[in-house]
């Protein structure tokens, strides 16, 4: 017996020698393939998450939020690890579908399917709140207390592979107000329009990320790198005058079946856009959602087409104040006239004669009637022409400031360029060259016709023209300020150039007054204003 015993301990030392000189044969020519391959797989098993930044907030002038990131949670399904334990799968499914409303059958197909069945990584529902999440924890861990039978304990406890990850979801607390200004975000990272568009990579901050590794020593170890949260926006629009300015949008463009109204509200001394409406309007929230612009009839024909739908949203998104041109009319007829007083081509001491309208061509056979044609104002001064809104008067103007002249004070005024705001897609509008511009298109554009603009570059000349001849350039943004609140850096009004003497704009400011006051805009008139 002893000496079977001896044969066969020396057998198993002799096993165990050859064990041990395999496994540093193995070690030596081979170690650093197999330790890679450990830790490839050790690593896939552990934590690696990106960390969402928080995008900054808009707010208006008085500090109320225009647009906001509230913390939400993405739903995350590792069909490996529910997988490798049968006993989880049932327990698993149950709660996913209990708890957060999840399609068992999906929920089952994810398991099973070769394309999922070993994913790590399945979203199965994206952006619940944190309500939610905390349900589905307490779901999955009731306590002691909870009142459950030892055996419902037991199955909650088997529920494995379900995670959250955190996301943001942009939120925009007045819905549809100001929407054309402040547009949205396609992604937590994307947006195109508004102010969203415009100040994306100050607003969007930068990602973190959680991730471990395995070390050399085959230690777990983690590193973090914290998020940092996009910067917010403080705007010059105030959210009073904007829900005034779109009610009455609202009325008249029901009331008179007008195509476009656009309304831009802004103060003349700095060129802060208080307020700007362009017409149709959307819910930021769902902002693909066109039935507060089309009917239900137009919005099934659309869908026929994804061209057309894509054109409808486009359409419905773009800001009409920023963008589109048009010819202004009368409203340009003080900023021409302040052009001819700078450029010295008339004084204001002048008068003129309107007889019902001027004749052009050389045969005499373009005749441009005046507004009261075939009746005429007669004598008038500059005042009175302003105040008559008279377009034999403009036309003589225009005449006596000549092609060259008119055209560069269009410049000084910036028609036909761009204003600079800080909004994406500005229009320019067209107007005429020395080569376009023959005697009657020269008579037509000295009262707002055969030239275009936008509504933007027709208030910023304007506000130049009364606020003693400076042009500033149009601008929302009045502050940048970092996560906390504090001030970054203060945006100041922008002076790009003096248009007229602030004499001739105290003039022209006289002229518009009595035009409000006798004139053609009685009806405009404030009372107590």
């Amino acid at each position: 017996m002893k000496k079977k015993l001896a044969v066969l301990f020396s057998l198993v030392l002799l096993a165990l020698v050859g064990l041990v000189a395999r496994i540093t044969y193995i070690n030596a020519t081979s170690g650093s393939k197999y330790r890679k391959q450990v830790l490839s797989q050790a690593q896939q098993k552990y934590e690696n998450q990106t960390l969402p930044a928080k995008r900054g907030d808009i707010y208006d002038r008085n500090g109320n939020i225009l647009a906001t990131s509230n913390k939400v949670y993405n739903v995350i399904l590792d069909c490996l690890e529910v997988n490798e334990d049968q006993d989880a799968v049932e327990p698993t499914i149950k709660a996913l579908t209990e708890v957060l409303g999840l399609d068992e059958s999906e929920m089952r197909k994810l398991l099973t399917d070769d394309d999922t069945k070993s994913s790590q990584y399945q979203i199965v529902k994206k952006q619940i709140s944190m309500d939610d999440k905390k349900a589905f924890e307490e779901y999955e861990d009731p306590g002691k207390d909870s009142g459950l039978t030892d055996t419902q304990l037991k199955e909650r406890s088997r529920i494995t592979g379900v995670w959250f990850e955190e996301d943001y979801l942009r939120v925009y607390p007045f819905n549809a107000l100001a929407c054309d200004t402040i547009g949205f975000t396609l992604s937590r990272e994307t947006a195109d329009v508004g102010l969203e568009g415009y100040y994306n990579s100050t607003l969007m901050g930068t990602d973190g990320r959680k991730y471990g590794y395995i070390n050399n020593d085959s230690d777990a170890e983690q590193t973090i790198m914290e998020p940092v949260s996009g910067e917010s926006i403080e705007t010059s629009l105030d959210v009073g005058a904007q829900q005034i300015v779109e009610k009455y949008v609202n009325g008249f463009k029901s009331s008179m079946g007008a195509k476009n109204i656009g309304v831009i509200a802004m103060k003349p001394s700095t060129g802060e856009i208080i307020a700007m409406d362009g017409g149709d309007r959307y819910d930021l929230n769902n902002p693909r959602d066109m039935s507060q612009v089309y009917s239900e009839e137009e919005i099934a024909e659309l869908k026929k087409s994804d061209k057309k739908t894509v054109e409808a949203l486009n359409a419905m998104w773009s800001n009409f104040c920023v963008t589109d041109a048009f010819e202004p009319g009368s409203v340009v007829k003080p900023i021409v006239m302040s052009g001819a007083l700078e450029k010295g081509k008339i004084t204001v001491n002048d008068t003129f004669n309107c007889d019902g309208g001027e004749t052009f061509g050389a045969n005499g056979d373009t005749y441009i009637k005046c507004a009261v044609w075939p009746d005429a104002h007669g004598t008038e001064t500059l005042r009175e022409v302003i105040a008559n809104s008279c377009n034999d008067a403009m036309m003589q103007i225009a005449a006596r400031m000549g092609t060259e002249s008119f055209l560069k004070a269009q410049a000084l005024f910036n028609f036909g360029s761009r204003t600079g705001v800080d909004l994406p897609n500005e229009g320019s509008g067209v107007i005429h060259t020395t080569d376009t511009m023959g005697e009657t298109e020269l008579a037509c554009s000295a009262f707002g016709q055969g030239f275009t603009c936008t509504m933007l570059q027709e208030i910023s000349a304007m506000c130049s023209v009364i606020n003693g001849g400076c042009y500033y350039q149009p601008h929302l943004v009045t502050a940048i300020k970092d996560s906390s609140g504090g001030t970054v850096r203060t945006i100041d009004p922008v002076l790009l150039k003096q248009t007229i003497s602030s004499d001739i704009s105290a003039n022209i400011r006289s002229y518009m007054q009595a035009s409000v006051q006798e004139g053609t805009s009685r009806t405009s008139k404030v009372q107590g204003y």
